[in-house]
């Protein structure tokens, strides 16, 4: 199982955003596609990813209008991803050790999926810490809402 490829569970389907959508689009697009996560590209090229907490953060409690460019409010530099030959134990020890839930998986340069803690957990049942990790970030989430 641990050797299990990224490329064979990754959400293949997904929404992005470019820099010419501004902040009130990105948040839409959430709304509509039901997540807190949208990578930002350049044709299919990852160059930014913006989650809830950013559009809250950077966005509204900085008092940003809806216009405000997605640069503005996007993470860039140092964006964690797979690749698809990345193993599903590789993913899983990589999002645990970064504190995130969602993993842009590139191939050559292009955006070609994401993977989530969801997707992980669903296929594995973790028997080392970085399932207890991940296991811990999704906890935190329960708890939250």
């Amino acid at each position: 199982m641990g050797n299990q490829k990224i490329k064979e569970i990754m959400t293949k389907n997904f929404a992005t955003v470019t820099l010419k959508d501004n902040i009130y689009e990105v948040a839409v697009k959430m709304k509509q596609e039901d997540t807190g996560f949208i990578p930002v590209v350049d044709g299919s090229k990852l160059i930014g990813v913006i989650t809830d907490r950013d559009l809250v953060i950077r966005g509204l409690a900085e008092k940003k209008e809806g216009s405000t460019a997605v640069k503005e409010v996007m993470s860039s530099n140092q964006i964690t991803s797979a690749t698809l030959e990345t193993t599903v134990d590789e993913a899983a020890k990589l999002m645990a050790k970064q504190q995130i839930r969602r993993l842009p998986v590139e191939d050559n340069g292009q955006l070609v999926g994401i993977v989530s803690i969801g997707d992980l957990a669903v296929r594995q049942k973790f028997e080392d810490e970085a399932g207890e990790a991940l296991s811990r970030i999704s906890e935190k989430d329960k708890v939250k809402s």
